[in-house]
């Protein structure tokens, strides 16, 4: 008599083993592609002095792309488990990148001051470090502050890259007070998220 497979039989099934995702999957060639973008929007910006409107239109049109990539690389990679190593050390570095050259671009240009582009880049820097501090503890998770921040400034630094003039020149102005104040605050939120999870990981190894 053949025997029945234990699930035919009623009896539990064998679990599936979930095969790893590999480095070549859409969500890490979207962050490839951001990284690519880097020097591409460096030189688009840049071009013919930096202050061609033309040559800034196509300049925010990378730097739109890569906002864009951004949004959709971590979600795909987490809905159909694509999470790799690559991921998790090359996303946060992509997102760092396309925005510190947009920052520091327009602080060379003088469109924008050079303590917005401090403030911004250390604080994104400082959380990212401190990310990596309190990992073995657990991962501090992207608030809704934090989103709001990455949305503030994307849309502030996309408005600087543009040639605007009269009443928009003066509402980017607005829009990019609104993110470094998104940024301060939530980058002190994200500190004190930190220190409490390090004290609880602490007290539990005790």
């Amino acid at each position: 008599m053949t025997r029945a497979p234990a699930s035919a039989a009623g009896g539990p099934a064998p679990a599936t083993a979930v095969r790893p995702a590999g480095l070549w999957n859409i969500a890490n060639i979207l962050t490839m592609v951001r990284l690519l973008l880097v020097p591409g929007f460096v030189l688009l910006m840049m071009h013919n002095g930096g202050y061609d409107p033309a040559w800034r239109s196509f300049a925010w049109a990378a730097f739109a792309v890569a906002m864009i990539t951004d949004l959709f690389d971590g979600h795909l990679a987490r809905m159909y488990n694509l999470v790799t190593d690559f991921g998790k050390i090359a996303d946060p570095i992509a997102d760092k990148a396309i925005m510190g050259a947009a920052l520091i671009c327009l602080s060379v240009l003088d469109d924008l001051p050079w303590w917005v582009t401090g403030v911004i880049l250390f604080r994104e820097v400082g959380i990212t470090l401190m990310r990596f501090w309190v990992i073995r503890h657990g991962v501090i998770p992207a608030s809704r502050g934090g989103k709001m921040k990455t949305l503030a400034q994307g849309v502030a630094v996309g408005m600087y890259i543009l040639a605007l003039t009269g009443p928009l020149a003066t509402a980017r102005f607005w829009v990019m007070a609104v993110a470094v104040a998104l940024t301060v605050l939530t980058g002190l939120d994200y500190v004190k998220q930190a220190i409490e999870m390090r004290r609880a990981g602490r007290g539990s190894a005790r």
